[in-house]
């Protein structure tokens, strides 16, 4: 008898052999198709991998496994994006240095991966943080700089997060106005700051989407990218000659009904045109405006707020004089800075409209007629001019003109008045490229500084020359950091390289020069790392000609979706600079893209209680979890926005139950609550942004209790909880994440189920794109399929062809047709379940064909490759299966005998018949005829007319 299934003996048997034969060494051959397939590589951190992780990564090697076999040339590299602000902030709370912690996860990042099986090439391995790698991140940069692609901007408005000494870009920091690493507080400063200029390439990165074969992250590129046609309008200011607010807009139509005009708080004519008696204001607002950042601004659900300037503008389509008013919720770097409002016909403008008692004045109508009333609400829809649109014009505009003629005819009578014209936007903003920290890669520029002596020493006077960038030579690339023990940013903005004085300054021919101190984004090493794995010890060059027209493009790129704008919409745009430059071929990088689904946690089964607000003062620490001081009850925390506290004299209190909080030295505001007994029904708990529950009625905290099933019944659609049956519970899962305590190591479930067992459930839980909650139940069934294939492949097999008989043999070709063509549109569930069926069925068998055995042990090897090499070796195979060529189904052999089709009688589905393969409209209509169903509805009538699609469907009409 064969021994059992063990993967704890066959898995590391396996992983050896591919290891010490290079098994998966990506090389090209003459005649060969090639296939280029790529992971978003992962951020190394000091977690290691979650179950979370592999999904992607199995999907890939599935393809890659598969299309060796089927004769591709297959690149399927792994590196590390190892630089960036978490790997910085570890390093700074327990005082090692980047780069130790960063090797040391590196490591247990790549032990992770290997026991899973992956196919990767090893020998191509790429780390950001690699001097070898840097250099040609570096030599991009001076390229880009080169071209006038990088360029600084002074006194810049920026993101500041004074905790984590750096400045954040908009999707960086929440709506909350806090850093989405750590929750710390944002605040606005005008630095120094490079940036890039992505804008310049905004209309190809748009045109560029339309061949590719992404999902819809295709949609949410183009909503970043944010194309508009509209118009500039120009708008005088009352006694201010020569001053010219100018305001763009996509609804040039409505400009008759324009009511007043709104300036963000920095725009330059803000305090210029306000009057004496509301100067103080208008700078009050400015200053207050100017400390909150751009995203919490531009929250759609902030109330809008504004001060007047007193100012009046002239609308340049009829002489209305119409007042200026300033608002934060405009800002400064989008668009013009102003923006004319008609409240008629936008909700923002016709809340601020209503808030500030300002005039409303329709100049749209529906065009069926339909009446509407603008004084309760906007009408943003196109439509007809009115009246008086008609009445408040210069421009030729006719009653119950379409919105669309009548915004051509403005925009045109404006172009020959001199006060405006058509204009295309983008919301598309230049990428601000420096960081003030310190694990980054440096930028490799130079400034000349004047100076008296050695900058380098205490007390001497200096001046840097920030307006006479000067780039390295490409020979003296790569620049590397300075080894420091002190790498913490600082409070101000010079960032820690400031402080590395011997690197910074450096004397050359007698003068003296200084070092950019800002790094790259973790954005950079990302940006280009698909292009170092066509050639990653290439020393001349970041790679060769040769290297790029063996492998690129990119024909599958996989990861996760929340990087389905920046990190793709960044690597793009180098991309399409490198083509510029003539050192890449193709202007996109990436042809198929897809996003695997989120797998969360294990579901969750919530009780809700009332909450009783803690002060902060009593709230007190114990292992992971916090306590009430004085009651020894347990609290749960709950980080809060500024908005939702009460400042008292630098006290902050709850407004929702006016009880003080704790607030921590790097200002942030916790709360703490402690459980009541009284329960709350899960269908009135409403989850917030944040993670934590309120009552959907009174809006009061929440504090959640987990129960086990064992405390629950199912009643109806929902869970109630025994003990309560009117309450419900809400049964969920959530993402994984260490403070909700549900992330499943994968090292436990490869120890305890194997590697083969944690691939093939993660492919077997759904769709790849779905969600999916995770289920450790559902990976010991896996497991046990496993055992099945194993045994039904290592006893009782036999080589005599009687034993194969017709069935076997359809159903083995059937299952060979099934998985090819699921893998190639990576359906790789179903495959699965193709392969269960045949199992079942050799399992049933008395003796197993060996050919059976043996397609069996080519099928799984892709998705449960130690399992397949082992059983490959076991039925006679001699070396590895990785080249053996995929098993083909035969034509004759899957097509079906008998098939299955449905009938409709006048119409309407009325029964399913089986009928032979091969059958004509008059056997179908002869079978059908004899369905009991069929005849009761056909009983005492004539058949007029069949209609009947072979294979598919028979219609019988009647009357």
């Amino acid at each position: 008898m064969a021994e059992a299934y063990d993967p704890s003996v066959i898995e590391p048997k396996w992983q050896t052999y591919w290891e010490e034969n290079k098994t998966f060494r990506a090389e090209r051959r003459p005649g060969r198709p090639k296939k280029y397939v790529l992971d978003m590589f992962p951020y190394p951190s000091g977690a290691g991998l979650h179950v979370g992780h592999p999904e992607g990564y199995t999907a890939t090697d599935i393809v890659c496994r598969f299309e060796r076999m089927r004769g591709t040339d297959v690149l399927h590299p792994m590196g590390w994006d190892a630089f960036g602000l978490p790997a910085e902030q570890h390093a700074i709370k327990t005082g090692t240095h980047p780069r130790s912690t960063t090797l040391k996860n590196i490591d247990n990042f790549r032990r992770q991966l290997k026991m899973l099986g992956f196919s990767y090439d090893w020998e191509r391995e790429v780390d950001t943080t690699d001097p070898r790698y840097v250099r040609w991140t570096q030599w991009i940069f001076l390229q880009l700089f080169k071209k006038g692609l990088a360029f600084q901007q002074s006194n810049m408005p920026v993101n500041w997060c004074p905790a984590l000494g750096t400045v954040l870009a908009n999707d960086e920091v929440t709506a909350d106005g806090r850093s989405e690493v750590g929750g710390f507080p944002v605040e606005k400063l005008k630095i120094r700051q490079w940036s890039l200029k992505i804008t310049a390439y905004a209309d190809r990165l748009l045109e560029g989407l339309e061949n590719l074969d992404w999902p819809e992250t295709k949609a949410k590129q183009a909503h970043w990218i944010g194309r508009s046609e509209g118009a500039n309008v120009d708008f005088e200011v009352e006694g201010h000659p020569g001053a010219r607010i100018t305001v763009f807009t996509t609804r040039v139509d409505t400009l008759p009904g324009a009511t007043y005009v709104v300036l963000a708080p920095e725009h330059a004519l803000a305090l210029q045109i306000a009057t004496p008696e509301h100067q103080a204001e208008v700078k009050r607002y400015a200053d207050e405006a100017n400390a909150k950042s751009d995203v919490v601004r531009s929250d759609a659900t902030r109330a809008k707020t504004g001060v007047p300037t007193g100012a009046f503008a002239v609308n340049p389509i009829n002489g209305d004089k119409i007042p200026v008013w300033v608002a934060d919720y405009v800002i400064g770097s989008y668009g013009t800075g102003a923006v004319m409002a008609v409240p008629a016909h936008d909700e923002r403008d016709h809340a601020f409209a209503v808030k500030y008692a300002l005039p409303i004045v329709r100049v749209v109508a529906k065009a069926d007629g339909t009446e509407v009333d603008v004084a309760k609400a906007a009408y943003c829809d196109d439509g007809v001019a009115n009246a008086d649109a008609v009445s408040r014009s210069k421009a030729p505009i006719e009653q119950g003109m379409p919105s669309e003629k009548v915004r051509r005819t403005v925009t045109d009578w404006l172009a020959s008045q001199g006060r405006g014209s058509s204009k295309i936007t983008f919301k598309l903003r230049d990428w601000v490229f420096s960081r003030q920290r310190y694990w980054g890669e440096p930028i490799p520029i130079y400034f000349p500084v004047t100076t008296d002596g050695d900058p380098r020493k205490p007390g001497t006077k200096y001046e840097i020359h920030y307006d006479q960038p000067i780039p390295l030579e490409e020979s003296e690339l790569p620049l590397l950091l300075p080894d420091l023990e002190d790498f913490k940013p600082g409070t101000d903005p010079a960032g820690p390289l400031a402080r590395a004085l011997d690197w910074r300054f450096f004397e050359r021919e007698g003068k003296w020069f200084a070092r950019e101190t800002n790094t790259m984004p973790q954005w950079a090493g990302s940006c280009w790392y698909y292009l170092r794995f066509v050639d990653p010890t290439n020393d001349e060059a970041g790679w060769s000609p040769e290297a790029y027209d063996a492998w690129m493009p990119v024909d599958l790129y996989v990861g996760g979706s929340e990087h389905a704008v920046l990190h793709l919409l960044y690597a793009r745009f180098w991309h399409k600079v490198l083509f510029d430059l003539g050192v890449v071929k193709h202007e996109e990088p990436f042809q198929k893209l897809v996003h695997q689904g989120l797998i969360l946690g294990e579901v969750e089964h919530i009780v809700f209680h009332e909450a009783t607000a803690v002060p902060g003062s009593r709230a007190k620490r114990e292992g992971d979890r916090w306590v009430d001081a004085e009651t020894g009850a347990d609290l749960t925390d709950r980080r809060m926005r500024s908005t939702d506290l009460d400042n008292r004299g630098g006290a902050f209190y709850l407004r929702e139950a006016d009880v003080p909080v704790l607030t921590t030295p790097d200002g942030e505001h916790f709360a703490f609550y402690a459980a009541s007994e009284t329960l709350v029904s899960a269908e009135r708990a409403k989850e917030r942004d944040d993670g934590s529950f309120e009552d959907a009625k009174t809006k009061k905290t929440l504090v959640i209790r987990k129960v086990t099933e064992q405390d629950i019944t199912k009643r109806g659609a929902h869970f109630t909880l025994n003990d309560s049956p009117e309450t419900q519970v809400l049964s969920q899962a959530f993402k994984m994440s260490k403070s909700r305590g549900n992330v499943v190591n994968p090292d436990v479930l490869i120890k305890s189920h194997g590697a083969d067992s944690l691939r093939l459930y993660e492919m077997f839980m759904g769709p790849l794109e779905a969600v999916k909650p995770w289920q450790t139940s559902g990976i010991e069934g896996v497991r046990r399929f496993l055992e099945r294939v194993w045994n039904v492949s290592t006893t009782n097999v036999t080589g005599d062809p009687a034993d194969y008989d017709v069935e076997t043999q359809k159903l083995v070709h059937k299952t060979i047709k099934k998985v090819t063509e699921d893998v190639q549109a990576l359906r790789f569930n179903t495959a699965i379940s193709a392969m269960m069926i045949l199992v079942k069925h050799l399992g049933g068998l008395p003796k197993v064909p060996a050919g059976a055995a043996r397609a069996l042990s080519l099928l799984v090897s892709p998705f449960a490759p130690h399992i397949g090499e082992e059983l490959w070796q076991q039925l006679g195979g001699k070396t590895s299966l990785a080249y053996e060529p995929w098993p083909a189904f035969d034509p004759a052999l899957v097509k079906d005998d008998v098939i299955e089709i449905g009938v409709q009688v006048n119409g309407k589905a009325r029964a399913s018949i089986q009928i032979p393969a091969d059958a004509d409209e008059a056997a179908a209509k002869a079978i059908a005829l004899e369905d009991p169903k069929i005849k009761d509805f056909t009983a005492g009538k004539t058949i007029k007319k069949v209609i009947f699609v072979k294979g598919r469907i028979l219609n019988l009409i009647v009357g």
